[in-house]
């Protein structure tokens, strides 16, 4: 038994010495398969992770302005919710008007009508509600409606002479624009 070990004994000698170094020189410069994947795999996850967070900065940038948007619309809506029930009130303002005009036999109901009249105003002045001037001013069709056009060398042609029923403004929107008779230069 001695005997048959020591020949394959000297046979794998023979072996070792024909086979190349399991370590060359070349081998250590190349990485080998396996590492090239996880190189090419991190490279990839990194991407997928930049793609990832630009993707989350803009959706934050989408509800960042939504929400301010929201904000707007809802400040908005606030102020300009009342602006009907401020139009139902006008005509009231105009009743007031007119029969301050008529006036009444008694100061006493004249005075109490101007005090109604004042506290009227002075309550939608608080709410921004302001009245439009008209007499004397030149002709806007943004704020004015003309009615009747009057013809008169006594004033400058498209100039308001007579206002029929008064405009308003809440808030720099136009809640009606003000009837007027306008002047019309008679041509000779």
């Amino acid at each position: 038994m001695a005997k048959g070990n020591g020949k394959t004994e000297a046979a794998n000698l023979d072996l070792e010495h024909e086979l190349p170094p399991a370590n060359s020189g070349e081998e250590t410069t190349r990485p080998s398969a396996p590492a090239q994947e996880a190189t090419s795999e991190v490279e990839k996850l990194r991407a997928e992770r930049d793609a990832l967070l630009d993707r989350l900065a803009r959706l934050q940038a989408e509800f960042d302005n939504a929400r301010k948007r929201a904000v707007r619309e809802q400040q908005d809506f606030r102020e300009f919710a009342g602006s009907e029930v401020i139009k139902g009130l006008l005509p009231a303002l105009d009743s007031f008007e007119r029969a301050l005009k008529v006036g009444g036999n008694s100061n006493e109901f004249r005075n109490g009508m101007e005090l109604i009249y004042r506290q009227l105003q002075d309550a939608l002045q608080k709410a921004g509600v302001q009245s439009i001037s008209a007499v004397g001013q030149p002709f806007d069709p943004r704020l004015h409606e003309a009615i009747e056009m009057v013809d008169t060398n006594e004033v400058p042609d498209h100039q308001v002479v007579d206002e029929l029923q008064r405009g308003y403004r809440f808030k720099d929107r136009l809640l009606r624009p003000a009837m007027v008779r306008v002047a019309r230069n008679a041509h000779k």
